[in-house]
């Protein structure tokens, strides 16, 4: 019984949210996003092609060009999937510190190493440090409510785009302005990296995260084995709940919205030749203009420039409102046409300014087409599966571009100069408009949703195989077409008024 005079409290239902220790998420939030930005402090990475042509390192363009950079793709791969379970499994910030880590090993490498292998070392500690940008895109969601999603994810992202520009301007300042010498720009560097893996240290650990650590032993109340000795049954099924099979399963019912696969389609194809041009562009730059003179580059203006046009696109794609269905292939036509041209115009100037210019417009039309894909792909996603298939997305996107990279860069392979690997990314992405190809895709069309009996390819083609984009044949009996993930983290919400979260969206990295 209550005693008269008091009034009894009504107990409310507990809600999802984050856990009672992260009651303080403005203070958490903001020191995630202070980390992201001092991250992003290296006002020397976009110089790190003219440090390794000057006499300092005094290596050649082509040990630069096929020996040293095609490792960077090759590490990349190799970490990827291995980092994107680690970043679940571990929560997180674990993997912040190996990044932070990984990054002060690699410029210690480049200021210290002499050899080539030092060098190749160095790329591999720097994919380390690509793979890992999943932690700190998908570690906001742990600090804050879902209603609140979307602006931290913002937060997030402006605070490293905001340390990329920094970093970019300040670099180009104290090499034209104060002219301090590359050497002394990666030593800045590397003290800005030992900061930022300071502050990586002290990043509280969730308890939470999307895969491995779901608390579903606290929810049954009882440990495996004893379930198992209850009910055989059960436990002869309990791989079912295995959490790479629940995965799988996951990742196979997305497989059937056309929308789905088209825009994964532009992003595998897109984001390869994307970043083979972010990977070779300053070596390009060095061919077009060759100058001992440091204070002549101007990489850094460049880079800080393309930043700025790419968030400012990427602002601006929010606001687009088409329908999408009707006009999709179209707007994506449209866009990777500008992209070969301009990068056609990068193959065939002499003039570094030019080619600047046309970096700074290539990277600005990929960055406003990435968070309308993101939209596209996750709008009718769980945060779950955003993640799981945006991590399938850049693994193949990862596959195709380090299969380019051997064959076309690697001198075990054709060991082609900077310059053929510029026209003939120009010439792939002009092949990926001729008529009947992207526009007309069996992979995109509608009909796709339909029972498998109707699916049919042109007369004479096995109902097994159809052709996709670029010609390529695409099995129909697959999980998932080829695709490709962007990696940082956007909230957005879905046309069913439901919040998503996928896990990468455009990227931040320099090119190097």
């Amino acid at each position: 019984m209550v005693p008269s005079g008091q009034v009894v409290e009504k107990q409310e239902p507990a809600g999802p949210g984050p856990d009672p220790e992260l009651k303080s998420w403005r203070c958490l939030v903001f020191y995630l996003c202070f980390y992201g930005f001092m991250a992003q402090l290296r006002p020397g990475e976009s110089f790190i092609t003219p440090y390794l042509l000057s006499p300092d390192k005094n290596f050649t363009r082509e040990q630069v060009t096929n020996e040293i950079t095609p490792v960077l793709s090759y590490s990349y791969l190799a970490v990827l999937v291995p980092m994107f379970l680690l970043t679940d499994y571990l929560r997180y910030t674990p993997v912040l510190v190996l990044q932070s880590a990984s990054f002060v090993a690699a410029w210690l490498l480049l200021l210290l190493g002499r050899s080539v292998l030092h060098m190749q070392l160095m790329e591999l500690c720097y994919g380390v440090t690509m793979a890992a940008r999943i932690a700190y895109s998908s570690y906001i969601f742990s600090l804050v409510r879902p209603e609140r999603y979307q602006r931290m994810a913002g937060y997030s992202r402006s605070a490293a785009l905001l340390g990329v520009f920094t970093s970019s301007v300040l670099g180009q300042l104290l090499v034209s302005a104060a002219g301090v010498p590359f050497s002394t720009l990666n030593y800045a560097s590397l003290g800005l990296l030992c900061c930022s893996l300071l502050l990586a240290l002290f990043l509280r650990r969730p308890r939470r995260s999307l895969f491995f650590n779901r608390a579903a032993a606290a929810r049954r109340g009882a440990a495996a084995s004893e379930l198992a000795r209850m009910n055989p049954a059960e436990a002869r099924g309990a791989w079912r709940d295995w959490t790479p099979a629940r995965m799988l399963r996951e990742l196979g019912a997305t497989a059937h919205s056309p929308q789905l696969r088209l825009w994964s389609l532009w992003w595998v194809f897109n984001s390869a030749a994307y970043y083979l041009i972010v990977y070779y562009v300053h070596i390009l730059w060095n061919v077009v203009h060759p100058t001992a003179d440091s204070a002549s580059v101007y990489n850094g203006g460049a880079d800080a420039a393309s930043t700025l046009l790419g968030a400012i696109t990427s602002f601006s794609a929010g606001f687009v409102k088409i329908r999408w269905a009707l006009w999709a292939k179209l707007v994506i036509a449209g866009v990777t046409a500008a992209q070969a041209a301009l990068v056609f115009l990068m193959y065939s100037t002499s003039s570094i300014w030019l080619c600047y210019l046309a970096f700074v417009l290539f990277r600005g039309a990929y960055q406003f087409l990435v968070p309308i894909a993101t939209f596209q792909i996750a709008s009718s996603l769980s945060k779950e599966l955003c993640a799981l298939v945006f991590g399938v997305n850049t693994f193949l996107a990862t596959v195709l571009k380090t299969i380019i990279t051997l064959i076309v860069s690697d001198k075990r392979g054709l060991g082609l100069p900077v310059h053929s690997q510029v026209l003939g990314a120009s010439e792939r992405s002009w092949r990926a408009l001729v008529p009947g190809r992207l526009g007309n895709t069996h992979m995109c069309d509608s009909r796709w949703s339909q029972p498998r009996q109707d699916l049919s390819g042109p007369a004479g083609m096995s109902r097994k195989m159809v052709t996709g984009p670029l010609g390529h044949a695409i099995s129909h009996g697959g999980l998932w077409p080829p695709s490709a993930w962007s990696p940082d983290t956007l909230r957005l919400v879905g046309s069913t008024g439901k919040s998503q979260s996928p896990s990468e969206g455009a990227e931040w990295a320099q090119p190097r």
